[in-house]
């Protein structure tokens, strides 16, 4: 039996107004004992709201939200209340003991939306990023998988899929007839290149940048020997006094991370403990060990250390820090020359560091695809690929059949509980 729940959809209390949601075979009927009357549907009405002794709760906008036409494919109701914590609790609570509700889990009221067809796995997805993004570049690239603009993508290439297998399996049923000749029984005219278009198009968008680094800010790792001005620089960057500066060296010992969105692009900036071989101690050494780890998962080291020494595994950058001091380094290939103490080059690094990431995120309000769709969507290419190098009619309808599955799985027609479950799981309790 499906349950009825309820959550708080608004932020925190207090605030100037409160929402809240029910979903379920029994909304009509909690909102008809708390408002006295079910209003008409989709149209806000002004209703006092009562407990079950007849207290008033509050005077509220009451909207009654019939499915399948609302954003959960059930009965909904929404009680917009005063925004003060002992209205929300008293009204939370007198929705707790009517019979049949109960209070939602994270994500539960998008899961039935998914459930009910409101809503696919990549729109859910989109949604998802879109709750959690900081800056403008995150938020437009989320509009646009949330507003299902990959779901219609999909959609027209599974459409493209389904014709070629009906052509295949044309040709298999007049293959059966013996009144066919045998240039009737191979595959259709121009079957595999119709295939391997299709997968130079989904090659296409498999070459896109991808949507982690829009999510989680365009990694920057500061890295180099031990005094070499990481810290400042890290804290410089991220306007902040987050990492602990001193002159003894070895201060830094463990990874310090930190987002921060410059001219709407999300950065995540990585301080790292100083590298050096010899004189460190079992903890610093950790650190050390941490910080080589991070520099190989970096889409860009900022190297302070000594010319040419930096690591070899990612994108580095030479960076001449310390200009204030007189005794800094000379570095006849560094990319910028800078001071986090003074200020020099700062501005000139921030610039330089944005034109640079805007290179590998997406472009803005450009569909990114995150590393499930991905793999899914280079698992069809893989399937059209094979079912064009096939001969065989029997085997190319299987490759076919494999991709339209993987398109399946891409927007969630089918997929497994436990991903679900991490999906709906980022989601807040009143969503």
């Amino acid at each position: 039996m499906i349950e009825t729940i309820f959550a708080l959809s608004s932020g925190a209390p207090p605030a100037g107004i409160a929402v809240i949601r029910v979903s379920g075979p029994g909304a009509g009927q909690a909102l008809q004992a708390l408002a006295g009357k079910l209003p008409p549907p989709r149209r806000a009405v002004l209703a006092v709201l009562r407990d079950e002794e007849g207290e008033v709760l509050d005077r509220a906008m009451a909207l009654w939200l019939p499915g399948p036409g609302n954003a959960t494919g059930e009965d909904c109701a929404e009680l917009h209340l005063h925004g003060g914590r002992a209205v929300v609790g008293a009204v939370e609570a007198a929705l707790a003991r009517l019979p049949g509700l109960r209070r939602a889990e994270p994500g539960e009221f998008t899961r039935r939306g998914f459930a009910n067809g409101r809503i696919d796995l990549a729109e859910a997805e989109g949604l998802a990023d879109l709750l959690s993004a900081e800056t403008e570049l995150q938020r437009r690239g989320a509009i646009a998988m949330a507003g299902g603009e990959l779901s219609r993508k999909v959609a027209d290439w599974r459409g493209s899929v389904l014709a070629l297998s009906a052509a295949l399996e044309a040709e298999l049923d007049f293959a059966g007839d013996d009144d066919i000749d045998e240039v009737g029984r191979g595959l259709p005219a121009g079957f595999g290149g119709a295939s391997l278009t299709l997968a130079g198009e989904l090659a296409e968008w498999l070459a896109r940048p991808r949507a982690e680094p829009l999510r989680e800010g365009f990694r920057v790792v500061l890295a180099g020997p031990p005094n070499a001005g990481k810290s400042t620089l890290f804290n410089a960057l991220v306007e902040d006094e987050a990492a602990i500066t001193a002159a003894e060296p070895g201060t830094t010992r463990d990874v310090l991370v930190r987002g921060v969105g410059l001219r709407g692009v999300p950065f995540t900036f990585v301080d790292t403990a100083g590298l050096r071989d010899v004189g460190a101690g079992e903890i610093e050494q950790i650190g050390i060990a941490r910080a080589r780890a991070e520099a190989e998962r970096a889409d860009l080291v900022l190297w302070l250390g000594p010319e040419g020494e930096g690591p070899q595994t990612s994108i580095v950058w030479e960076i001449a820090a310390q200009s204030d001091r007189f005794d800094s380094a000379v570095k006849r290939t560094a990319r910028l020359r800078l001071s986090a103490v003074t200020g020099e080059g700062m501005s000139e690094l921030r610039a330089a560091l944005i034109d640079h990431a805007l290179t590998a995120l997406p472009a803005p309000g450009a569909l990114a695809l995150n590393a499930r769709q991905h793999q899914h969507l280079t698992e069809v290419a893989e399937a059209l690929q094979a079912a064009a190098a096939e001969q065989d009619p029997l085997l190319a309808a299987e490759s076919l059949r494999q991709a339209r599955l993987g398109l399946d799985r891409l927007v969630g027609r089918t997929g497994t509980e436990d991903m679900l479950d991490a999906l709906f799981g980022r989601f807040c309790i009143g969503k």
